[in-house]
């Protein structure tokens, strides 16, 4: 018989990987491939505009009750895409013992670029993996 309240596990810190590089040349690469529709990052859609952060991502980023740490394809740490297992972007929770998939390309996609659906998103991916914030 299985325990009715299973232990969730407390996130420690997001983690979010854009599908670009963060060198200047990279940022700018991506920049004009975005206007020319050859480059699209779904994770930059929900937390930039075309020129800086959207002020609902800053508002969502800072109610958040963990540090969200955002990387790029090449300065990520070793350890993110290894435990993603998916290429970018994507969004991981990081319990302090692992690293958890919770939003892969697809599901930033379904986002839509709309910072209210990525928190919906994040917290039913946060419950399906029997994860919690901290002091929940």
């Amino acid at each position: 018989m299985s325990d009715p309240h299973p232990v969730r596990r407390p996130v420690q810190r997001l983690v979010g990987v854009y599908d670009a590089d963060a060198s200047f040349r990279g940022e700018v690469a991506y920049w004009i491939g975005a206007r020319l529709g050859r480059a699209h990052c779904a994770l930059c859609d929900i937390t930039h505009s075309p020129i800086r952060q959207r002020s609902g991502w800053k508002a969502c980023r800072a109610d958040l009750p963990v540090p969200f740490e955002l990387f790029h394809r090449d300065d990520q740490p070793p350890e993110v895409p290894a435990a993603a297992g998916t290429e970018a972007p994507y969004v991981l929770a990081d319990t302090g013992s692992d690293l958890v998939l919770l939003l892969d390309r697809d599901a930033l996609e379904a986002c839509g670029g709309e910072v209210d659906v990525f928190a919906q998103a994040l917290d039913e991916a946060l419950r399906q993996h029997g994860l919690t914030w901290p002091a929940e």
